[in-house]
C-alpha cells in the first residue's frame, strides 16, 4: 500500500504518526476492538484511549452496532441528543441540550446494577451476573467499578479468554495499560490466535505504548492465523498496518538525517 507524503521536510514523521493513531482511534471508536473481529458481536464496548490520554472518543456497545459500524457511537441507554430519544435517567429525563455527567452515568449504573447485585448476594460466583455488572459499568465510564467485577469473574472463570479481554478493556480505560496488556497475554496463553485479544493487543500496544513493532507483531499473528475474518475487517487491519509501517519508515529516516548532519 503506497502513501504520498505532503508534509514539509522534517514535518512529514510527526505527522503521518498523528494520522496513524487517529486511524486507530476511528478504528477502535467504530468497534475494532473487543468483538468486532469475531464471527459474532460481544455485549461490551470497544477500548478507547486511556484516562489521562486527552482522547475523548466514546464507547459503543457492540450489541447496538451493526456489523457495518455505521450507527452513533454512545453507551447503552444513552442518546446523543434529545432530539435521538431521552435516555434512561434516575430522576426522570434527562434535560435538554446536554450528556449526562459521570456523576449521572454512575446513578444510571446503579440503578440498572441494583437487580443484579442482589442476586450475587446469593449467588457472589456467577460468572453471568458478574459480566453483566461488569458491563453496565464501562458503558457507563465507570471503569474501576467493571475492573472489580470483571475481575471476580475472571478469578471464577480463569481460562475464559473473551472475558479477560474484557478485562483488560476496562483495565486500560482506567489508564492501567500495563495490566490491561498483562490481560491480554494471559488471555493469549489460552488461545494464541484469539482475534480479538490479538487486535487489542496491538491497538494498546501502539496508543498506550507507543510501540507500533510490537503492534505490528500482534496484527500479523491475527491475519495469518485467522483466514475466517472478513475482508473489510482484514482491509481495515492491513490498513493500519501499512501506515504503522511507513511511520516507523519515515521515522527511521528522519533519525539518520539528523545523525548525518551532527556529522557535517
Amino acid at each position: 500500500m503506497e502513501h504520498t507524503a505532503t508534509t514539509a521536510s522534517g514535518a512529514g514523521p510527526s505527522l503521518q504518526a498523528m494520522q496513524v493513531f487517529g486511524i486507530a482511534g476511528i478504528c477502535l471508536a467504530a468497534g475494532l476492538g473487543v468483538g468486532y473481529l469475531a464471527q459474532g458481536w460481544h455485549s461490551h464496548p470497544t477500548v478507547t484511549q486511556p484516562a489521562g490520554s486527552g482522547s475523548s472518543i466514546s464507547v459503543v456497545p457492540a450489541a447496538a452496532v451493526p456489523a457495518a459500524a455505521s450507527q452513533p457511537l454512545m453507551p447503552t441507554g444513552i442518546q446523543p441528543s434529545p432530539a435521538a430519544g431521552a435516555g434512561p435517567h434516575p430522576g426522570g429525563a434527562m434535560p435538554s441540550g446536554r450528556m449526562p455527567t459521570l456523576e449521572e452515568m454512575k446513578q444510571m449504573a446503579d440503578k440498572q446494577a441494583a437487580p443484579l447485585m442482589a442476586k450475587l448476594k446469593t449467588d457472589p460466583n456467577n460468572i453471568d451476573l458478574l459480566m453483566q455488572v461488569a458491563s453496565i459499568y464501562h458503558t457507563t465510564h465507570q471503569f474501576q467499578e467493571a475492573v472489580t467485577y470483571y475481575r471476580r469473574a475472571a478469578q471464577a472463570d480463569p481460562k475464559n479468554v473473551a472475558l479477560r479481554t474484557k478485562l483488560a478493556a476496562s483495565l486500560y480505560r482506567t489508564g492501567d495499560v500495563d495490566g490491561a496488556i498483562s490481560q491480554l497475554k494471559q488471555a493469549l496463553t489460552y488461545a494464541p490466535t484469539d482475534a480479538n485479544a490479538l487486535f487489542d493487543l496491538g491497538m494498546m500496544r501502539l496508543q498506550g505504548k507507543q510501540d507500533g513493532k510490537g503492534a505490528l507483531v500482534a496484527w500479523r499473528l491475527l491475519l495469518k492465523s485467522n483466514p475466517q475474518l472478513s475482508s473489510e475487517r482484514r482491509a481495515t487491519v492491513e490498513k493500519l498496518m501499512a501506515d504503522v509501517m511507513t511511520t516507523l519508515a519515515d521515522q527511521s529516516g528522519a533519525q539518520g538525517a539528523k545523525s548525518d548532519d551532527q556529522h557535517e
